[in-house]
């Protein structure tokens, strides 16, 4: 049986400078087990299966798999996944909103300035972390109590614990431990100076399923996340632009903006540089 893969970039300033997801489409003869097994032997972080969909709302269906789990949601595998969608109907190429199904529901997509974004999710777990919870992320990241700013769950599905540091520099400053007895998924952004574009510095740190701490080259979840934070606590106030990847040699750029509903959006460019067919599953 064969089934079409495309190879996309999202979030990236520039060809390949950003983060790769695959996405396979017609995957409906695909059962979990082997959309988990397809996911590992990939080794990228997540891989995204686009469906017809289920919801008479909704345009497409996509499951999301990381190299341990299925994900509710995530930023870039939805970019991505309607991108690869949207190209394989020529008709819908300028499509103003799309819905998107998925484990965490319907997530709405609509055209900005050239680029797609998504509406950022409620999260379902928020609030500030409990002393023991701040330790943690605080070990893993090797910095000072007195370092963090602030800190919060800002869980939109992956599990994110955030931490706003003094500054972008602080940020990029960081050498997580390489390895974790537990599973923990922690996000950490500092402001760049006046003036500069971007305005955020923005890195992820999550364990793998075997335990070693890896570093997310660009995350659109977290990125919402984060925008709904710094919004809600005045922080920003107006559209901005977080840069993430940097310390990987990528050149990740987030545009963040808040409409007059409060919604926050996320978007960024997608690219596709492999398009090819999967055989032998």
């Amino acid at each position: 049986m064969t089934f079409a893969i495309h190879m996309v970039d999202v979030f990236g300033s520039g060809a390949l400078s950003g983060n790769p997801l695959a996405v396979v489409t017609g995957a409906d003869a695909l059962n979990t087990h082997d959309m988990q097994r397809l996911t590992r032997w990939l080794n990228l972080s997540e891989t995204a299966f686009v469906f017809a969909p289920r919801h008479p709302e909704a345009d497409y269906r996509v499951r999301i798999f990381t190299l341990d789990r299925e994900m509710p949601f995530a930023g870039h595998p939805t970019l991505g996944s309607c991108h690869v969608w949207l190209s394989a109907h020529n008709r819908l190429e300028h499509k103003a909103a799309i819905v998107q199904e998925c484990g965490a529901g319907l997530v709405q997509l609509r055209r900005d300035r050239g680029r797609l974004a998504f509406a950022a999710p409620p999260l379902i777990r928020s609030g500030p972390p409990t002393p023991p919870e701040l330790d943690e992320a605080r070990q893993l990241l090797g910095i000072d109590a007195s370092d963090i700013l602030d800190a919060a769950w800002i869980d939109n599905g992956p599990g994110w614990l955030g931490i706003r540091l003094l500054s972008a520099e602080k940020v990029l400053s960081l050498h997580p431990a390489r390895r974790w007895r537990t599973r923990i998924d922690v996000g950490v952004i500092g402001p760049h100076a006046n003036g500069s574009d971007p305005g955020f510095e923005v890195r992820a740190f999550f364990s793998d399923h075997l335990g070693a701490i890896v570093e997310d080259p660009v995350t659109g979840s977290l990125n919402a996340s984060f925008a709904q934070w710094l919004f809600a606590t005045g922080m920003v106030h107006g559209d901005y632009i977080a840069a993430q990847g940097t310390c990987l040699g990528r050149q990740g750029r987030i545009y963040l903006s808040r409409d007059d509903a409060h919604q926050v959006w996320v978007g960024g460019e997608t690219r596709t540089h492999i398009e090819g067919a999967l055989r032998g599953l």
